[in-house]
């Protein structure tokens, strides 16, 4: 427990929850912004971190730039695509830097919330190391990123209950590198997980294969960028910082809205550069050939063309098609192929959850998050003094998180100035807004999660966020539309 002992009978200004890159970019703000606000955060684990601190498996890395995945104000100076322990250590250099570290209250779980409208107050029930404690807050703030922590999406797959080796999903890895040293590994998936994990197995493994249902595209960037390096060479830091942030946005940006609206020759684009990196006996269809257009599902990304190499020195194979059945030592394909294995890690993606396992009312009435509407990616209709933080499909997830926490501080220092206690969102013409996904990816884990996210709709500040910099503008000098104050 940090260092700061607030009264737990006195109410605080603000509380957030998860103490992973969202929660640590939302307290820096508060800090820098509202410095004599009283705030705390409230983890459940016993470390910072987020997903870099649950997510154990070899080769864990960011699947986006670390100069845009990283903090506005805190410069990133390592390798472009950074390791998770890279990611851990920036993250606690941040919180110690800025005095976030102290306010932070370790293995506290929050179970429930609720607001009451009478005395203007969040009512907030934790489990802190096994004990029940209640806090009080004006504002009510969840960082508790995106995915479910507790358990991972399910796959059916055909007589998986028959392998007789072991079956271990990334997320919940306990295994070390003798484990699956000189052995045979399957790795079931397509996506992020899979690609890293390839390369950072194949090291140590007698033969290690990805077993896929259907391909993805998959980008090789450098490690290093070499532009980055130019710009720091010849500009002092700070600047250079900015300049390497701002050009990997537009990046970001303009590889993503020129493939989108010229689908045709972006395949043609992916499908060449991905020829050039496969070995001769590695066709690209059906292995490298999505049946989707690039964005609707994330680019996979991997450092320095790790994933490609791995396939051309043989260290590792590629399978793709629909797993018929797995037996005690082997997949079978419905095309007849069969893949030998000693171990399957089940890389079939996340199980989606916004807000935490947090049960959440107003005036002990419940909320029911799915059938309501996110106001500008950031406060969900209806609840007051709430804020959720949500980043991007397109682009790296912080840019979204740091939109949000301006949001969040704007938003306070507009209700002390005209003296009001409390702001919820509510459309002004609901029975008019048009549904749409909160998430636009068509990938198996986004659509299966659909029906339990918050919802987003067509138009106005009720439109899922797609660009960082309009959404920054918003957030610094944007109007309240649909916003009640009380």
């Amino acid at each position: 427990m940090g260092s700061l002992d607030y009264d737990d009978s006195g109410v605080l200004d603000v509380l957030i929850v998860g103490a992973g890159i969202s929660g640590i970019n939302a307290a820096y703000r508060l800090n820098n912004e509202l410095p004599d606000k009283k705030y705390l955060i409230l983890e459940g684990r016993d470390n910072l971190g987020g997903t870099w601190d649950i997510f154990k498996y070899p080769g864990i890395r960011s699947d986006s730039d670390l100069h845009t995945f990283g903090y506005a104000f805190k410069e990133w100076t390592g390798p472009d695509i950074a390791e998770g322990k890279e990611i851990i250590a920036y993250l606690k250099k941040v919180a110690d830097e800025h005095g976030i570290s102290e306010r932070i209250r370790y293995k506290t779980k929050v179970l429930n919330a609720d607001w009451s409208t009478e005395e203007r107050t969040w009512f907030v029930t934790v489990d802190e190391n096994g004990q029940q404690k209640h806090y009080r807050s004006r504002f009510f703030y969840t960082c508790t990123g995106y995915y479910d922590y507790d358990a991972a999406l399910k796959a059916d797959i055909p007589g998986i209950q028959n392998f007789k080796g072991k079956v271990v999903h990334p997320q919940f890895w306990n295994l070390t590198e003798d484990d699956y040293r000189g052995k045979r590994v399957a790795v079931i998936g397509s996506g992020a997980t899979a690609i890293t994990l390839i390369p950072s197995m194949a090291t140590v493994t007698k033969d290690i294969t990805l077993v896929q249902r259907s391909p993805t595209y998959i980008l090789s960037l450098e490690k290093y960028d070499p532009i980055a390096k130019i710009i720091r060479a010849i500009l002092p830091g700070r600047l250079a910082a900015f300049l390497i942030r701002q050009k990997n946005i537009a990046r970001i940006y303009a590889s993503y809205h020129i493939f989108r609206a010229f689908p045709g020759i972006a395949k043609a684009i992916l499908g060449k550069l991905t020829k050039s990196q496969l070995p001769k006996d590695v066709p690209l269809d059906p292995h490298f050939k999505p049946n989707y257009n690039p964005w609707d599902q994330r680019l996979c990304i991997c450092p320095d063309g790790d994933f490609y190499q791995t396939l051309r020195e043989g260290k590792a194979h590629i399978a793709t098609g629909h797993i018929d059945q797995v037996t005690s030592n082997e997949i079978i394909l419905k095309n007849g192929e069969r893949i030998p294995c000693d171990l399957i890690v089940t890389a079939t993606g996340l199980k989606l959850h916004i807000g935490g396992h947090i049960s959440t009312t107003v005036d002990k009435e419940p909320v029911h998050a799915n059938e309501r509407f996110v106001w500008k990616g950031c406060m969900l209709e209806g609840l007051p003094n709430y804020a959720l933080s949500i980043g991007y499909t397109n682009a790296s997830w912080t840019l979204g998180s740091d939109c949000t926490a301006q949001y969040v501080v704007r938003l306070i220092k507009h209700m002390d100035q005209y003296h009001k206690s409390m702001a919820f969102p509510k459309p002004s013409n609901r029975e008019q807004l048009t549904e749409a996904p909160l998430l636009n990816l068509n990938s198996t884990y986004v659509k299966k999660a659909e029906s339990e996210l918050p919802k987003a709709a067509t138009t106005g500040p009720w439109r899922m966020r797609t660009n960082y910099w309009y959404d920054l503008v918003q957030a610094k000098y944007g109007g309240y539309n649909d916003i009640v104050f009380q």
